[in-house]
């Protein structure tokens, strides 16, 4: 599925920039702006890492001249003192829903930053996208409606991030934990710790307290460095 977003006469070229920038966050290229505010919006300083964004983006005279190619169209709005004929989605669901619709080039649609949506705005689009607030502050900035926005987007299954979480740590192998164990009973020998214990006695006691501590090995070979050098150091 492919998305473009939309803002709707936006006043301010730093929020056209901060917006640009969240969806970059979240792999989103097409922006498309409608009848923006005068001053020279592609050049907004907010848009860290994507001036590519704003130099693309479409400017558009209309809604309707935005939404042409578009085959499902999302409004987002806070619904305080709203009439809402379509449906509404609560943000939470949207990909849910977003799976019922058609597989093609789906817009969500952001008003500016004072008014947000007009009535003739939202009964253009096919559906109503709204983000949950508390009833006390219902709306949300224009910059930070979108970024929980495309946030929400970037959970759906096939959405691929650009860095994905780190595989945990390597586990040493038996030989290589048995390196340490002798490396460390040869420390303990000289330096004339333990040395109640014979060597198979300190050999088991590291042994298990490795299978407890789940060591990387990484570490372990930090531990293994370390016995080798105080050993050295020692007649």
């Amino acid at each position: 599925m492919n998305f473009c977003l939309v803002l709707v006469r936006p006043r301010d070229p730093n929020n056209i920039g901060a917006c640009a920038r969240a969806m970059g966050n979240f792999g989103l290229t097409d922006l498309r702006v409608v009848d923006p505010y005068p001053p020279v919006w592609r050049e907004a300083v907010s848009a860290v890492g994507v001036s590519d964004i704003l130099q693309n983006a479409r400017c558009c005279a209309s809604l309707d001249e935005a939404l042409q190619d578009v085959h499902f169209s999302l409004a987002t709005t806070a619904l305080k003192n709203r009439e809402i004929k379509q449906e509404i989605i609560p943000l939470p669901h949207l990909n849910e829903r977003l799976a019922q619709a058609p597989a093609e080039r789906t817009a969500l649609v952001f008003g500016n930053e004072k008014s947000g949506l007009s009535n003739d705005d939202i009964e253009r689009c096919d559906a109503v996208l709204n983000i949950p607030t508390a009833s006390k502050q219902p709306s949300i900035n224009l910059a930070q409606a979108v970024i929980l926005t495309c946030y929400e987007l970037s959970r759906r299954p096939d959405f691929a991030a650009i860095r994905a979480p780190g595989q945990g740590p390597q586990l040493p192998t038996d030989a290589q934990k048995e390196i340490f164990v002798a490396a460390a009973d040869i420390l303990f020998e000289k330096s004339g710790f333990k040395t109640d214990f014979s060597s198979a006695q300190r050999k088991a006691l590291l042994r298990q307290m490795l299978a407890r501590q789940g060591l990387s090995r990484e570490q372990l070979f930090f531990l293994k460095k370390w016995a080798e050098k105080l050993a050295a150091k020692l007649p």
